[in-house]
């Protein structure tokens, strides 16, 4: 029987530990930004103000311009995509949602965003789909998983969404 040192074990959970605290932590509403956020342009940083500021109407014009701007950058198309959904503007906020995806399929907010905007139309399946992306996604676990999952429970037990 093969015997490894627990010091290993204990430097490759240390390791895991300062990758997970590593990952970028967002305002709420912004769920998991993942594009070169460090080369955020302006009107970028203003419709973020926007969203966290709940000023949704504000938010979709900006984002209009920014994704206009920046059409590879999924984390605009993931915000233009939430202010619409709270909006109540589903089907275009899922057309939105699904072009972050297409750009970076493994993005945590706009993964979340979706789950939830398919429990608000009452598409269960859909939501759940979203849940296992984001749990293969979240290797030691994350908030947009944690998020979706209680979205998803009180879903099934009141038929509503929480916040929405």
């Amino acid at each position: 029987m093969l015997k490894t040192p627990l010091h290993l074990f204990a430097a490759a959970f240390a390791l895991a530990a300062v990758l997970h605290a590593a990952a970028p932590v967002m305002a709420a509403g912004s769920g998991g930004d993942s594009y070169a956020s460090d080369a955020e342009s302006d009107a970028y940083k203003e419709g973020r103000q926007a969203v966290e500021a709940k000023r949704f109407e504000q938010a979709v014009k900006i984002f209009a311009r920014v994704t206009a701007d920046e059409p590879d950058n999924p984390d605009a198309w993931n915000l233009f995509a939430f202010s619409l959904r709270k909006l109540k503007r589903f089907d275009e906020a899922e057309r939105h949602y699904l072009k972050a995806l297409r750009l970076d399929p493994r993005h945590l907010g706009a993964n979340e965003y979706l789950g939830e905007l398919y429990l608000q139309t009452n598409r269960l399946a859909k939501a759940e789909e979203r849940l296992t992306v984001l749990d293969r996604a979240c290797l030691f676990g994350c908030a947009e998983y944690s998020e979706l999952k209680t979205a998803i429970e009180a879903f099934k037990k009141t038929g509503t969404v929480p916040g929405a």
